[in-house]
C-alpha cells in the first residue's frame, strides 16, 4: 500500500515539477515526511535526488535551444554549491522542529512569490546594447546564489522559486533564459546537497527508488502536457495548496508535536 502511494504521489510531485520548474519541487519532502512516513533526514536527500534528475532532465533541451546564461549559472551554482554545503551543515545540528517550521516559512515565501507576475523583467544587469553589465551583475547573483544554496542544503528544496524571479526582475534575464538557467544551477546545487548528505538515504530503498523514479517520470509525462495546461491558472491553484500544506506543518509541529 505505501509502495502504491509513493508510485502515485510521486508522479503527481513529478507532474508539478516539470509544469512549474523548480517550484513544483517545493511538496516533495512534506509529502515524503507526512504521506509516506519517512524520517526528515532522509525526505531531504531524496528530494535533493528527484530535484535534481529531473532538473537535469528538463535542462538538456534548453541546453540545446542556447537559452541557457553560462557566466551567470557558473556564479550561482559556484556560490549555490557553497551555501549548499553550509545548509546540508546547518541542518544536521538543528531540531526537526525548527528546521520544519523554516520550511514552512519558505513554502509561504514560495507561495507568495508563485501568484506575483514574473512579466517584467529588470534592467538593473542591462546594458545600452542588451549585453550584461558583469560588474553591476555579479556582485547581485554572488549573494543570491548563496542564499538559495543554503534553502536548497537545509530545506531540500530547488529553489526555482527565488532563481528565476532573480534573474528577471532583479537582473534583467529573459524569462526563456532564466528558466534554462535556472534549470542548471539546481542541478548543481542539488548534486552538492545529494553528495554532503547521502549518508541519510538507505533507510528504505524500495520507496526511495519508487518514488524518486514516479517522480522523474512525472516530469517527462508533463513535458507533453505543458501545451493542454493553462499553467498561470495551476500556478495560481498550486500556490494555495502550498500555502495550505504550511498551515497544516505549521500546527503539526507548534501544536500536534
Amino acid at each position: 500500500m505505501t509502495l502504491t502511494l509513493a508510485l502515485v504521489l510521486g508522479v503527481a510531485v513529478g507532474i508539478l515539477l516539470g509544469l512549474l520548474g523548480g517550484g513544483g519541487s517545493i511538496l516533495a519532502v512534506p509529502v515524503l515526511v507526512y504521506a509516506l512516513g519517512m524520517d526528515l533526514s532522509e525526505a531531504i536527500p531524496t528530494s535533493l535526488l528527484v530535484i535534481g534528475v529531473a532538473s537535469a532532465t528538463g535542462a538538456i533541451p534548453k541546453v540545446r535551444a542556447k537559452l541557457v546564461e553560462w557566466r551567470l549559472a557558473a556564479i550561482f551554482a559556484a556560490t549555490g554549491i557553497v551555501g549548499t554545503l553550509v545548509g546540508s551543515t546547518l541542518g544536521k545540528h538543528l531540531p526537526e522542529a525548527a528546521v520544519m517550521i523554516g520550511f514552512a516559512i519558505v513554502m509561504i515565501i514560495a507561495g507568495a512569490r508563485m501568484l506575483r507576475s514574473t512579466d517584467d523583467v529588470g534592467t538593473a544587469c542591462k546594458t545600452g546594447n542588451s549585453g550584461i553589465d558583469w560588474r553591476r551583475c555579479a556582485p547581485r547573483s554572488i549573494p543570491t546564489g548563496f542564499g538559495v544554496g543554503v534553502l536548497t542544503g537545509l530545506f531540500g528544496v530547488g529553489g526555482g522559486f527565488l532563481i528565476i524571479p532573480a534573474l528577471v526582475l532583479l537582473l534583467g534575464i529573459e524569462m526563456s533564459v532564466a528558466v534554462g538557467t535556472s534549470l542548471v544551477v539546481i542541478v548543481a546545487n542539488s548534486a552538492a546537497g545529494l553528495i554532503a548528505q547521502a549518508d541519510g538515504l538507505g533507510g528504505n530503498w524500495a520507496l526511495t527508488a519508487t518514488f524518486a523514479g514516479a517522480a522523474i517520470a512525472g516530469s517527462l509525462v508533463a513535458g507533453k502536457l505543458s501545451t493542454r495546461i493553462d499553467t498561470d491558472k495551476l500556478r495560481t491553484w498550486f500556490a494555495y495548496l502550498v500555502f495550505a500544506v504550511a498551515g497544516y506543518v505549521l500546527v503539526d509541529t507548534l501544536v500536534l508535536s
